[in-house]
């Protein structure tokens, strides 16, 4: 996949959801209730990029104050969604060591990731962070996982939802109407090409998670430090 063309195509599509209001508000982010639990492998950012995202986000809150953003400890990119938040999955289902074996076992070969967050994207629900792996060693690692997993007895639903290929991170979400779609859309224009900056992977975490991948609500499982 052409990242570049994805995010593009993307952001031209939601910011015209955004502007003619046809853009989607989240009803479960402040359900107290929701009980969508999974399981998922991640990357979180380095302190410097998150950093450079308060920023922009600082930036949105003062004109959207009413929407959800991500604080800093819950900003992540997905490596794999290896068993997609459900109301009927629960930890107690699996053994984690199971997992933690099977993801070193995929990790074998991979030496280095590094990862550029460059400009921001929407869809008709959220703002995202652009990132882009400067080589395939995230692409390879996930088609592995795919192919390890698929010849597990494990439960897993990788791809049910749709095929990860992306190096996103979402940053904010639409929790209510929005006050000033155009305002916010000129602050998108504004950060399009943005350097947020680059970093190395130096681990990535398997959690157990709620939807939005809160701190609160997550546990982490194992954690794969990266050469």
């Amino acid at each position: 996949m052409n990242l570049t063309e994805h995010y593009n195509q993307l952001y031209t599509t939601s910011s015209k959801s955004i502007l003619t209001g046809k853009y989607s508000i989240d009803s479960e982010i402040k359900n107290e209730s929701d009980s969508r639990f999974g399981i998922t492998l991640l990357i979180r950012p380095s302190d410097e990029i998150k950093a450079n995202i308060q920023v922009l986000l600082n930036e949105l809150k003062q004109i959207e104050p009413e929407q959800y953003y991500y604080p800093d400890s819950d900003i992540h990119i997905t490596v794999m969604s290896i068993i997609s938040c459900s109301e009927n999955f629960n930890l107690s289902h699996i053994s984690p060591n199971d997992y933690i074996q099977l993801i070193c076992k995929s990790l074998v070969d991979v030496d280095k990731i590094t990862i550029q967050f460059k400009g921001i994207t929407a869809s008709p629900s959220a703002i995202m962070l652009q990132g882009f792996p400067t080589d395939e060693t995230l692409n390879n690692l996930r088609n592995k996982l795919r192919e390890d997993f698929k010849n597990s007895q494990l439960q897993q639903s990788i791809d049910s939802r749709y095929t990860i290929s992306t190096a996103h991170a979402t940053v904010m979400r639409f929790q209510e109407k929005l006050l000033d779609p155009e305002k916010l859309i000129q602050i998108t224009e504004k950060y399009r090409d943005y350097n947020f900056g680059e970093f190395n992977v130096k681990s990535l975490e398997l959690v157990y998670n709620d939807w939005y991948q809160r701190k609160s609500n997550t546990k982490v499982l194992g954690e794969f430090c990266l050469r």
